[in-house]
């Protein structure tokens, strides 16, 4: 049953249950009047006056209409008694029927005022409920405003970055080569247990990492072109296996793989395979010695019979605050020291470029899970970031 006509229910109940009390009202009263000696004239006086209650309630509760015909119905009860019982008082007989035009009076005029009021609480009510939708509206303007300055503030940030990339790679690249040539030409000159071979050791490791952060740079800063093809994704996350299988082991963490037959997509399996490297690195990297990263592959039927690929990344680790998750994806957020905050960025953009999305929740064991969605086909321009958000 619909709210509306569960509430039309109960309103009619509720008028049947006040139309019976007036008229059961009216008749005991009346009944009162016929069954009392005319020699308690006090007792008829009191009578005469509870038949203004059942008028002035009906008039409350039904309106103008509602007044004068509780009004009527008490004057066709009460004429009786008195020309029957008070036949030869004239002067009683004008004042009660003076008294039967009062009633009338009373419930037309008391009705005629709660119809009034009536219509004022709806006039105030429907203001009330027009009020709290335009500061609904507002609200949720509000909060897409906000969502914009948001988008355009990360839009800016990545246009930022992209100049800070155009000159990173100028700046650093060309001298880092030149100072890696160096240390492995040096190298060569000293033997594995010496100190300044393991010095250069080294320095050959820094130049390749800080190598990897400037590429890391570019790949988030500059649009590069998709490269499409048939892509294996369950093929992928047992390469991602196989990748992280030696660094899991030395901190005694489980890596398990659990799929399904997955259908092939469309799609670049390198970037992919990137994105999804991203994410499960920074699993073993929130998860504590001893615990467990876990990843599962399923095929999805999506919105509008389209297929999709749903992988979900499990850690056993601390879990996210509410600030982290909002923030988890933004360029240069980190929740590590040694972080850079680029590994998430890059692997959502890779994913938007796919037309899938990625999310992020805490699990109820404390973990935090990794959702990702990638349809099976979609459409995509020559930018793989177009769709990034």
């Amino acid at each position: 049953m619909l709210p509306s006509e569960k509430w039309d229910n109960m309103e009619k109940t509720t008028n049947s249950r006040r139309s019976a009390f007036l008229l059961i009202s009216v008749i005991a009263i009346s009944l009162s009047h016929y069954f009392t000696p005319l020699s308690l004239p006090m007792l008829h006086d009191i009578f005469q006056r509870l038949y203004y209650i059942p008028i002035i309630l009906a008039a409350f509760w039904f309106g103008l209409r509602g007044g004068l015909a509780c009004a009527v119905l008490v004057s066709l009860a009460y004429a009786p008694h008195i020309l029957f019982q008070w036949g030869g008082h004239l002067t009683m007989e004008l004042e009660k029927y003076l008294e039967l035009v009062l009633y009338n009076v009373v419930g037309g005029i008391t009705g005629f005022l709660s119809e009034k009021e009536g219509t004022r609480r709806k006039q105030l009510e429907k203001t009330a409920l027009g009020l709290e939708k335009s500061l609904l509206q507002q609200h949720r303007q509000a909060e897409l405003i906000i969502k914009i300055e948001e988008q355009l503030r990360r839009a800016e940030r990545l246009s930022t970055i992209g100049e800070l990339a155009a000159v990173l790679a100028h700046e650093i690249r060309n001298p880092l080569g030149s100072i890696k040539g160096t240390a492995e030409i040096l190298k060569d000159d000293f033997s594995p247990g010496d100190k300044k071979y393991e010095f250069l050791e080294i320095l050959v490791k820094e130049s390749n990492r800080l190598n990897h952060v400037v590429e890391d740079f570019l790949r988030l800063a500059k649009p590069q072109p998709l490269i499409t093809g048939n892509c294996d994704v369950l093929e992928e996350l047992h390469n991602i296996m196989t990748l992280l299988s030696a660094e899991a082991k030395r901190r005694h963490i489980q890596l398990e793989l659990k799929s399904a037959p997955l259908p092939q997509i469309q799609g670049d399996h390198e970037k992919l395979r990137q994105a999804f490297l991203n994410i499960v690195l920074n699993a073993l990297q929130a998860t504590p010695d001893y615990g467990a990263v876990t990843i599962t592959a399923a095929p999805e039927q999506g919105d509008k019979n389209q297929q999709a690929i749903v992988i979900r990344v499990t850690d056993t680790g601390p879990g996210l605050p509410l600030e982290a998750r909002e923030q988890i994806f933004v360029p240069f957020y980190t929740t590590r020291k040694e972080g850079v905050g680029l590994g998430l960025a890059i692997a959502k953009k890779i994913i938007a470029g796919h037309g899938g999305h990625i999310e992020v929740e805490n699990t109820p064991e404390g973990g935090a899970a990794f959702c990702i969605r990638l349809p099976e086909n979609q459409e995509r321009g020559s930018e793989w970031d177009r769709k990034s958000s």
